[in-house]
């Protein structure tokens, strides 16, 4: 399932699936959001995982030195860069968030929200220690998946995707635990609290884990 975000749930059927978000998944996504830009200070160099079409990219800019935000999707990225035009700090690139191409210690913040590190369906250990590679050394990193206690609100948003085409029809024999599962062979998990830990042990950096808004899990992660 790793090329579905990169095909079939791409650029303006992506986009489609934030325009038709109930209010409390608004809600959600803007404390993610505002929660991301105050560990951001101006000047500093970030690097967004999973940008799709840009919708978090202006203002990570607008806030930011520098934000360079990576997709695997050509179809996103097109509009990621229609999003970031005429931005003169904000570029977006082609990449592999569990393969990074940039050098060691070039961002000062790494940002993958929205459930990036589930979204992926990449190796979620990899991801981490890819995001702190190129972290500079007191850097920070930050992920975010969904928090268990929003399953409701997070179930009824992709209901309200699936009636309308953007995804295969959901699965509600296997729909449960954290996990959405859609006849098509789509599937959307989580990370709890104890995946996070289990992930950075080991890593070169400090662990804090977060709940925001009663929606979101962050685990922030401070290179050592």
């Amino acid at each position: 399932m790793e090329g579905y975000y990169a095909k079939k749930l791409a650029a303006g059927r992506l986009r489609k699936c934030y325009e038709i978000a109930p209010p409390r998944i608004r809600r959600y996504l803007r404390a993610e959001m505002d929660f991301a830009l105050r560990r951001i200070k101006p000047a500093e160099l970030v690097l967004d995982l999973g940008c799709g079409y840009g919708r978090t990219l202006p203002e990570l800019a607008a806030r930011a030195g520098f934000v360079v935000g990576i997709d695997n999707s050509p179809a996103s990225l097109a509009l990621a860069e229609k999003a970031v035009q005429g931005i003169p700090n904000a570029a977006v690139k082609k990449m592999n968030a569990a393969g990074l191409l940039f050098q060691d210690g070039l961002f000062d913040v790494v940002v993958c929200i929205q459930n990036g590190i589930s979204a992926f369906h990449s190796d979620q250990g990899k991801l981490l220690q890819e995001a702190l590679r190129v972290c500079r050394p007191g850097g920070t990193v930050l992920f975010s998946t969904y928090a268990e206690k929003f399953w409701p609100h997070r179930l009824e948003w992709f209901r309200r995707q699936a009636a309308a085409g953007l995804l295969g029809e959901i699965d509600e024999e296997k729909t449960a635990d954290g996990v959405i599962t859609c006849k098509d062979g789509f599937t959307a998990s989580t990370v709890s609290a104890g995946d996070f830990r289990r992930l950075a042990a080991g890593l070169s950096a400090s662990i804090t884990l977060t709940e925001v808004d009663g929606s979101s899990l962050f685990c922030i992660l401070r290179k050592n």
